[in-house]
């Protein structure tokens, strides 16, 4: 199995003491952020903490990913070169092209030679946020191996196509399924874009479901207390974890009997639905469930 990325939590890269708690808040990512959430005044402040944060903070038990501002700012190439060189797990990319990670991925070949990383260490997360973004999202995957995963970032998407984002996401669900798609045949995981209400769960369960539906493997967060709802929906269920374990010894025992196909409950069991079994099961155990 992969690296669980089922929740990512967005952390203000400004906040001391948000920067302390991240690695014990629950999620499987944090992402400190130092875009969005920081003022152009705070830039270079910011970027410093981070970088110091990192250097002492105990982030082993979570993947640690920085969200820098955009290469083509005066702090985008700033963040990169510093924050890079504390070798954090990840950077997540925003409003991000093919030709912005090809230029990224040798400044990051450049760094971990000069610090004696080891080759690809540094992966990347670019976030579709614009329309071009979204028309070009399996050409920018490939334009580098240490892509892992992309974000939807729905508000600025939504704003590039002048249109209101709303609670319900109708608006967004062409774009769902464009990234969605274009991740599943990168192999690389899809993270959904955050639900702002923080305050309403059963909207966060339904988005998130909605979400998991479509293909996509997680889902960003910008309040810890959203991080339970959201692990909820992408951990298998009990009864799915017994239907998989279920199959996988039906498996066996056609194998033994040498038989390539099989029943199970009446239903014919295929390639398909075999696959998905595995999925489940390792997941699990991924899990501490089985």
């Amino acid at each position: 199995m992969k690296r669980l990325r089922r929740t990512m939590l967005f952390m203000p890269g400004n906040n001391p003491g948000m920067l302390q708690s991240a690695p014990i808040l629950g999620a499987d990512s944090v992402i400190l952020d130092l875009e969005d959430a920081v003022s152009l005044t705070e830039k270079d402040s910011a970027r410093r903490l981070v970088s110091e944060a990192i250097k002492f903070i105990d982030y082993s038990a979570v993947e640690l990913v920085v969200r820098v501002n955009p290469l083509d700012t005066e702090y985008g190439p700033k963040d990169i070169d510093t924050i890079a060189r504390v070798k954090p797990d990840a950077l997540m990319i925003p409003k991000a092209t093919e030709e912005q990670l090809e230029t990224i991925d040798k400044m990051l070949s450049k760094i971990e030679s000069e610090e004696k990383f080891e080759d690809n260490h540094i992966k990347l997360i670019p976030i579709v946020e614009t329309a071009y973004g979204l028309e070009n999202v399996y050409s920018i995957i490939k334009a580098s191996k240490r892509v892992v995963g992309v974000l939807l970032g729905a508000e600025d998407l939504t704003s590039d196509f002048g249109i209101k984002r709303t609670k319900e996401g109708e608006e967004i669900f062409y774009a769902r399924n464009r990234v969605s798609t274009a991740c599943r045949a990168s192999r690389v995981d899809a993270i959904d874009t955050p639900f702002t209400d923080t305050n309403d769960y059963e909207g966060l369960r339904k988005d998130t479901f909605k979400a998991k539906s479509i293909g996509f493997t997680g889902k960003s967060s910008i309040n810890p207390r959203q991080i339970d709802t959201i692990h909820s929906v992408f951990e298998p269920t009990e009864a799915e974890i017994k239907h998989a374990v279920r199959v996988l010894e039906a498996r066996d025992e056609a194998k033994a009997k040498g038989l390539g196909v099989f029943s199970l409950d009446g239903k014919m069991v295929d390639a398909p639905v075999i696959n998905r079994a595995v999925t489940t099961v390792e997941l699990a155990k991924l899990l501490g469930l089985i």
